[in-house]
C-alpha cells in the first residue's frame, strides 16, 4: 500500500486543486505544497522502515491490472530507486517554492502540472514491468514539454520544448526497440 500511495498522493492534490477557482492562488499553493510535503514525508517513512540487509525488492505490491492480457501493476522499490524516490519528493516542494512567486500566469495549471509529474516520476522509480516502466518514462514527457513550452524563460521556451521533446523521443524510442528485443527473446 505504502507504493501505491506514493503514487497517488500527488495525483489527488493534482485532482483536489482542479476544483478550486483559479482567483485563490494562495491556496492553490498552500494545497500543492502541502500535498507534495505529504509525499516527502510519505518516501522519509519508506526510508527510514527500509532493510539495508536485503537485496531483494521491498514494499512489493502486486495488482491485476489488464487480466486477459497477464498485465499486472507490479511495485517495489530496491536501495538505489529507494533514493532516487527520496530526491524526486525532496526537490519537487524545493521546486515549487522556488516558484513560488516566480508564476504569473496559469498558476493552477502549472501546479496541476508539477503534482501530476511528480506522480509519473515517483511511479517509473517504483514499477517493476519493464512495459509499465516505458509507459510511465514516456508519460512523464507530458508534464515536462507542458512545463517548458508554457513557463519557461524568455522567448526560446517553445524552441526548447521541441528539442527536449525530440531527444527525449530519440532516446525513447532506442529504449523500445530494446524492450522489444528483450521481450522477444
Amino acid at each position: 500500500m505504502l507504493l501505491s500511495n506514493l503514487i497517488l498522493i500527488p495525483l489527488i492534490g493534482s485532482f483536489l486543486v482542479l476544483f478550486i477557482p483559479s482567483q485563490y492562488k494562495e491556496t492553490i499553493k498552500v494545497v500543492v505544497l502541502s500535498f507534495s510535503l505529504a509525499e516527502f514525508l510519505l518516501s522519509l517513512m519508506m526510508w527510514m522502515s527500509f532493510d539495508n540487509s536485503s537485496s531483494r525488492f521491498q514494499f512489493v505490491e502486486a495488482y491485476n491490472w489488464i487480466e486477459s492480457s497477464n498485465i499486472i501493476f507490479y511495485l517495489g522499490v530496491d536501495g538505489i530507486s529507494l533514493f532516487f524516490i527520496l530526491l524526486t519528493t525532496l526537490l519537487i516542494p524545493i521546486c515549487l517554492l522556488a516558484s513560488w512567486d516566480a508564476i504569473k500566469f496559469n498558476e493552477k495549471e502549472y501546479f496541476i502540472a508539477f503534482l501530476a509529474m511528480e506522480a509519473l516520476v515517483v511511479a517509473v522509480f517504483c514499477v517493476l514491468d519493464i512495459i509499465l516502466f516505458y509507459v510511465f518514462f514516456e508519460s512523464v514527457l507530458i508534464p515536462m514539454f507542458i512545463i517548458i513550452g508554457v513557463w519557461g524563460s524568455r522567448e526560446r521556451r517553445i524552441r526548447a520544448a521541441y528539442m527536449f521533446f525530440l531527444y527525449t523521443l530519440l532516446g525513447s524510442v532506442l529504449m523500445l526497440l530494446a524492450i522489444l528485443y528483450i521481450i522477444i527473446r
